[in-house]
């Protein structure tokens, strides 16, 4: 059994714990920054149909509803997190029986979870919307748009599950394929089912909620086929599904930080999506616009966060400690180049993106203050995921989400609401954003040049020849 895991995984992953790291990084992030690249253009594009096509208050709704679906998307980040960390430093460490322990209990913890949070969602959906203080004229379509939106949450978190094993393994080109042909699907049948094209019925907003359901479940049966066939190191076995209560533990306690830690960022998204509704229709839609413009922006930070976590996880697998300070330089150096042109771009030609989404001159002076004072956080982002990357990588989520706790909650949300009723007007939100950006940066920097994840969660040495993990007691891993 041990002889056909490693020829599994030789065949479905990528060691990562020798060779050039700038390498490693450069192929592992490239087919993930496709995917990213991909999955935003699918937002742009989506975004034109529906400010162009359908008019303000539809793309307003879309606005209003983003930090509620970013919450979702939050928790199935946090909850494969977990799951992506241990199965990378197993497959570092060569311990394969582990790897396929993890995978086993994680499709099952989150099969249960997805489903528990869709029926959740859909009760509470309403009430979150009128806590947003979500405007009249747009609540009806925010609510009818968000709770078809729900019906995806089972097929998205068993997605994200699939693509957080692939990628502790080291293979990011997989799901890249099984993404760009999900979105291509989505984005034909968005104006087809938006503006009742082909003798389809008019959806309206609604159009573009019922074609993500249909290609993300469509997409998921794809990949489970694909595992299957390449009898794959990550495919579930669906006949022997059981829960190992010690690599529960484990995914849990390195999972739930990150699931607080994203959710508290949504959260934070939801109250300054809050506070900007208070300024009406014209500063959502010049936000939401914005945020677009932002998601691109912030691609080469989320994608190589995701590539230094990955690499550092299976090095310190491997015991290769020495390695880490050479993925974090870098990870700034190859990431912020990225990210300075997108500043760069942003901060002298804010006007030229903006056009993509809307008309009125207006909404779009709004979004050019918004992007001038936005295209500095890029650069102070990218920086603190690098950190980040290292942190998560060695299994400190914790550590992380207090970071996040004190950039968003001490520093953006009382911020934003001070700055904003002292001027009285929009744009004082805009600077609070940067400036807890900074705060954000600092202190990942400070805990990165500190050492504490030197010392990892999952502790791999040799015991008789076979590596065997154990679990840092909490004194001890800080």
């Amino acid at each position: 059994m041990e002889e056909l895991l490693q020829l599994s995984a030789n065949k479905h992953g990528r060691d990562m714990t020798q060779g050039s790291i700038p390498r490693h990084l450069i192929h592992f992030s490239l087919p993930m920054l496709a995917g990213n690249i991909v999955q935003t253009a699918y937002s742009i594009v989506n975004a034109i149909w529906v400010g162009k096509g359908l008019g303000k208050a539809d793309l307003a709704a879309v606005t209003v509803s983003m930090p509620v679906v970013f919450l979702l998307m939050a928790i199935a980040i946090g909850l494969t997190m977990g799951t992506s960390i241990l199965v990378s430093q197993f497959a570092g460490a060569r311990n394969w029986e582990r790897l396929r322990s993890v995978v086993q209990t994680s499709t099952v913890l989150l099969i249960g979870f997805s489903l528990a949070l869709f029926v959740v969602g859909e009760m509470a959906m309403p009430w979150i919307l009128r806590q947003m203080q979500t405007p009249a004229s747009v609540y009806g379509l925010a609510a009818g748009y968000t709770r078809i939106f729900m019906i995806s949450i089972p097929f998205v978190y068993c997605t994200f599950l699939i693509v957080s094993m692939l990628r502790g393994v080291g293979d990011s080109k997989t799901p890249l394929y099984f993404q760009i042909g999900s979105l291509i699907l989505t984005a034909i049948f968005d104006p087809v089912l938006m503006f009742g094209w082909l003798g389809f019925p008019r959806m309206g907003l609604n159009g573009t909620a019922v074609a993500s359901v249909l290609m993300q479940a469509l997409g998921l049966v794809a990949m489970f086929i694909y595992l299957y066939r390449r009898d794959h190191l990550v495919a579930p076995d669906w006949l022997h599904l059981s829960v190992d209560w010690s690599t529960l533990w484990l995914i849990v306690k390195i999972g739930l930080p990150t699931v607080v830690q994203h959710s508290l960022i949504s959260i934070g998204m939801v109250v300054v999506t809050g506070l900007v509704n208070m300024y009406g229709e014209n500063a959502v839609a010049a936000f939401g616009a914005a945020m677009r413009i932002d998601q691109l922006a912030i691609l080469p930070a989320m994608t190589f966060n995701a590539a230094v976590s990955t690499v550092v996880g299976q090095n310190i697998g491997a015991g290769h400690i020495h390695r880490v300070k050479s993925v974090f330089v870098w990870g700034v150096v190859l990431c912020g180049g990225m990210t300075l042109f997108a500043s760069v771009f942003a901060l002298t030609s804010p006007l030229i993106l903006l056009k993509m989404f809307l008309n009125e001159p207006r909404v779009m002076d709004i979004g050019v203050v918004y992007l001038r004072v936005a295209a500095i956080n890029y650069m102070l982002f990218a920086v603190m995921l690098m950190a980040n990357g290292v942190i998560n990588g060695a299994g400190h989520t914790m550590i992380t989400t207090v970071i996040t706790l004190v950039s968003f909650w001490l520093a953006r949300v009382p911020l934003a609401v001070l700055f904003s009723h002292r001027m009285h007007r929009v744009e004082g939100i805009w600077y609070a954003v940067a400036i807890s950006a900074a705060v954000g940066m600092i202190a990942s920097l400070g805990v990165y040049f500190s050492g504490l994840w030197k010392k990892p969660v999952v502790r791999h040495g040799l015991v008789n020849e076979t590596i065997i993990p154990s679990v840092i007691e909490p004194d001890e891993a800080i």
